[in-house]
């Protein structure tokens, strides 16, 4: 039944991520976002599930479809459901590598309701998952991963968001050592890349969205990496929010647990376009061609995924890599 689940959600995201490849490279992230969150709320609501949004496209006066706390499926098990229909819509909009369509879900009330606010976030694989915090060093932390990695600093790349709140914090990577890739946009690629082998990724850190980190530690749980956060409040509205919608200490570390607290998480992403863990969409006379990760904390598997549809019919076979 689990495995079937999976597949069952692992068609919404593809659904997503069809409708989203066909604004790639067209200059328009708004149309392009509206069709990935239309497909993915039709697919939605033909599954056998109570479904709540938690981590969705905002509050209900700002987003139509697929707002917090909307309820999802034809009626079934209840579950919390994380999405993020188009990450990196603007990736998507120029034709830039890792746009991914994504979600997470879990049983009911055990993701965290994560507020649209910043968080600081470090994500590292699950070889280095013991020895990285939140609260230390830029330098600390690569230092520690480099030694029980086996490596020198100058032998690791750590992922960082292109933003001028970063200045310092690229600085101090650089002085320590480690080579840098920096993204524009899509922070959960490179949170969960550092989990994935052959991404050339080592470790995640810098300040991104909230609501992106909880899809992000849900990943993390089902590969075995470690995920950690702390909340970087830019208002008093911010904190307000926090304070009614989340179930832990806002001002502690938010750890693993508090993000997602369950050993029963999937996370299934889509690629739409190309990237370093996932393949794009790619159209063709009489049909398309996706490929995914369907991530299972409950069973410990992640199967990348490749399916093949064909205009008019329904899917005509799976490969798993």
């Amino acid at each position: 039944m689990r495995n079937t689940r999976i597949y069952e959600m692992l068609e919404v995201t593809e659904a997503a991520a069809l409708a989203a490849g066909r604004w790639m490279g067209k200059g328009d992230k708004m149309a392009a976002d509206d069709a990935a969150v239309q497909a993915m709320r039709k697919t939605l609501a033909n599954i056998e599930i109570d479904g709540t949004i938690v981590i969705g496209e905002g509050e209900r006066d700002e987003a139509p479809m697929l707002f917090i706390g909307e309820e999802v499926g034809c009626g079934g098990e209840k579950i919390d459901i994380a999405v993020d229909p188009l990450e990196g819509t603007n990736l998507t909009a120029s034709g830039q590598s890792n746009s991914l369509a994504v979600m997470a879900f879990a049983p009911a009330g055990t993701l965290l309701h994560a507020p649209d606010t910043y968080m600081n976030k470090i994500a590292v694989g699950p070889e280095a998952a013991d020895v990285v915090h939140i609260d230390a060093t830029p330098t600390e932390n690569i230092r520690a991963v480099a030694k029980v990695m086996h490596r020198e600093p100058e032998d690791l790349v750590v992922c960082i968001l292109d933003r001028d709140r970063h200045v310092d914090l690229i600085s101090e990577v650089r002085q320590a050592g480690a080579r840098i890739r920096l993204i524009t946009d899509g922070d959960v690629f490179g949170a969960v890349a550092t989990a994935i082998e052959g991404t050339g990724i080592h470790l995640y850190m810098g300040i991104g969205a909230a609501p992106e980190g909880v899809l992000a530690c849900a990943a993390m749980k089902c590969i075995g990496g470690c995920f950690m956060g702390r909340f970087a409040f830019r208002n008093d509205e911010e904190r307000a929010r926090a304070e009614k919608m989340s179930a832990c200490d806002i001002d502690d570390v938010l750890t693993m647990d508090c993000l997602v607290n369950t050993d029963e998480a999937a996370f299934i992403a889509t690629g739409v376009t190309d990237g370093e863990m996932l393949r794009g969409v790619k159209y063709f006379g009489q049909g398309a061609r996706t490929h995914s990760v369907a991530m299972d904390a409950g069973s410990k598997t992640v199967r990348f995924v490749e399916t093949v549809f064909r205009t008019g019919t329904e899917m005509f076979w799976v490969r798993q890599d």
